[in-house]
């Protein structure tokens, strides 16, 4: 159910796996994305296991309606609107508040100023990423104290460079924002890295404590892969205060 658990100075970040949910397939098990097709008891379920295998109240993490764009919210509290804002970034000061990222493929991006008690949570896919999201992120943490050299960055399973193949075109728009997304495929094709392009950003920006998970979501059969699948449920990424 959690891939990965890791706490920093009272800064907590947790990754999830596809296993231990209630959803059928295609969904199976622990999809926890609202908006693919699956059962939404089901996912309410598995949002609720989720939590609390975290040791978290279900009804204080924070989702976003992610959109592949580069706004921020900041929050203090769980949403008081219906729909949830379209947003791909999260920040709060608020201790025992969750922020949750959801991802197929995506690189979900975590952050910590444990002194300011300031975290983030990023969906950076290619677009995402290309249009800054994490450093909108890291400027939100900026301006509720948080300082860039005392953050703790933390990414997710996530498709490799070696998998995520596109156009030539597509490689070249990207590479002209961000040259380290540069990519090859194995078989010596265009492609591009986004967690390497998230980890560069990260670096300009003076965030040194940075960790990447070594899961290819395409290459596992442990976690939901987009590319892989298309028809599947969705990973979850939490920080939190606490």
């Amino acid at each position: 159910m959690i891939g990965q658990r890791e706490s920093a100075s009272g800064a907590h970040f947790a990754f999830t796996d596809r296993w231990g949910g209630v959803s059928a397939a295609p969904f199976a098990e622990l999809n926890l994305g609202g908006a693919v097709g699956d059962d939404p008891e089901a996912v309410r379920n598995n949002r609720e296991l989720a939590a609390k295998s975290l040791g978290l109240d279900p009804t204080l993490v924070v989702w976003m309606n992610q959109v592949h764009g580069n706004d921020v919210a900041e929050v203090d509290g769980p949403w008081s609107t219906d729909p949830v804002p379209q947003v791909d970034a999260l920040v709060t000061a608020t201790r025992g508040l969750a922020l949750a990222v959801l991802t197929a493929d995506c690189v979900p991006v975590l952050l910590a100023d444990p002194v300011a008690e300031v975290v983030s949570a990023a969906h950076a896919g290619r677009p995402g990423m290309v249009a800054g999201v994490v450093p909108a992120a890291v400027r939100a943490m900026v301006k509720l104290g948080a300082d860039p050299s005392r953050i703790v960055a933390r990414t997710g399973p996530a498709v490799c460079g070696r998998c995520y193949e596109v156009p030539e075109a597509m490689r070249a728009e990207v590479v002209a924002v961000e040259p380290a997304a540069h990519a090859v495929t194995r078989r010596g094709t265009p492609a591009v890295d986004v967690a390497a392009g998230v980890h560069a950003q990260l670096d300009r920006l003076g965030v040194r404590d940075r960790e990447q998970s070594p899961v290819c979501t395409l290459e596992s059969d442990d976690h939901f892969s987009y590319r892989r699948d298309r028809a599947t449920g969705r990973l979850a990424g939490y920080v939190w205060l606490g």
